[in-house]
């Protein structure tokens, strides 16, 4: 059997797997495929590592962000910290217009494939391969003032021993993209986990997966803060158990009453509210019914995403024909400065029992109405709305 290292998704996936464990809901962590590989404009084999064909998604929201950064600077340089196979360091040179790519795979057994894999990088000149503590990368990084653009932390489980020091690699104004995989912390079922983890309490509710995405942005907001900077969201992606935040690091800090504190919810009426720290010592009962609410947090209450710079990378994803990133961009788009949560068709169904209403028809009741709303990236079958909940229940149960 390999010996096991601290490592990237691929190998970090192998040895959850060598261990017995899986991921958190139960599923295999990663597909192993053979032979040669097709994934966007690349081709590449995996090896003795492992390659997660769905998390394309998020991989080729990297490469539009890639190519929006490089045409805004002229350059482009990117941190791989753990690289597995290549795949996405291969994609950032070829498709994001990358200059230099370090490809860091803290396995060095991965060494033979990635050298193959990364052949036409490596003969170009245009980076190189390394096998060290992704840790200690960035800590070399900072020590050298050998700061980069992007800095991709694809990491298994919760990225926390990561969200401090890979920004010690970011050169201010550029990008970090963190990567969870760790879904019952962040939803809620492993409270004591969450804590130790976010330094933050999450609660189990419907909204449970865009709860985790806050979660993390919140955890790297602080830790960018306690070195008296910030962290802006550019876009947050939950797909297929996968969560991925692409992040802006800043000067001067971003975090504030307003826009990092609690979520509240009740389980009784189904509603949302936020909660400042100023009313932490006094939380009331659910104003609707006098029920008691859970509190969840702190996490971040601002954008999940920058509606500015998503329709950017949709204009690139249009330029390559990717209709799916477009679509999915689109709707990440008008969900961005919505409330911090969503409601779920089917509990809105359950309420006011009758057939579940299609979320177009929903979304167009609420929108003649004069409320915000919009589909929610994250769950298919769920609205964000600037709308309380038991209007969408009163407006789903109006008839057809």
């Amino acid at each position: 059997m390999a010996r096991l290292y601290h490592i990237g998704l691929e190998g970090q996936g192998l040895a959850k797997i060598l261990a017995g464990k899986g991921n958190h809901q139960g599923e295999s962590v990663v597909g192993e495929e053979k032979g040669t590989q097709h994934e966007g404009a690349v081709s590449f084999e995996v090896g003795p590592g492992f390659y997660r064909r769905t998390s394309q998604v998020g991989r080729d929201l990297a490469i539009l962000a890639a190519m929006v950064e490089k045409g805004d600077r002229g350059q482009l340089r990117v941190l791989d910290s753990m690289a597995g196979c290549g795949v996405r360091s291969l994609r950032y040179w070829r498709e994001g217009g990358a200059d230099w790519v370090l490809a860091n795979e803290g396995n060095p057994e991965m060494n033979g494939i990635l050298r193959k894999n990364l052949h036409p990088l490596l003969t170009a000149e245009a980076g190189e391969i390394s096998h060290r503590d992704a840790n200690r990368v960035f800590f070399q990084c900072y020590d050298r003032r050998d700061y980069y653009d992007l800095v991709d932390v694809d990491s298994f489980g919760a990225p926390v021993p990561f969200l401090s020091t890979s920004l010690w690699a970011v050169r201010l104004g550029g990008l970090v993209y963190l990567t969870s995989t760790d879904g019952r912390s962040a939803t809620g079922h492993e409270r004591e986990q969450s804590l130790r983890i976010y330094g933050a309490y999450g609660r189990s509710h419907p909204s449970g997966h865009e709860q985790g995405l806050r979660l993390l942005i919140g955890a790297t907001q602080q830790q960018a803060a306690s070195k008296g900077l910030g962290v802006e969201p550019l876009f947050s992606l939950y797909a297929h158990s996968v969560y991925r935040v692409m992040l802006r690091l800043v000067k001067g800090q971003r975090l504030t009453e307003a826009n990092y504190g609690f979520l509240t919810y009740c389980h009784h009426c189904g509603e949302y509210d936020t909660l400042s720290w100023r009313h932490l010592g006094r939380i009331p009962p659910c104003p609707r019914d006098g029920a008691v609410r859970v509190v969840s947090g702190p996490l971040w209450l601002g954008p999940l995403h920058d509606a500015h710079y998503l329709q950017r990378m949709s204009r690139r994803a249009q330029e390559q024909g990717w209709d799916k990133r477009v679509k999915l961009l689109q709707t990440m788009a008008e969900e961005s400065d919505l409330p911090p949560y969503f409601y779920g068709l089917g509990e809105i169904s359950r309420r006011n029992h009758q057939d579940t209403l299609p979320r177009e028809v929903l979304l167009e009741r609420l929108r003649a109405q004069g409320y915000r709303s919009s589909a929610s990236h994250i769950n298919p079958q769920a609205v964000k709305t600037d709308a309380d909940f038991a209007t969408c229940v009163a407006i789903a149960a109006q008839p057809r």
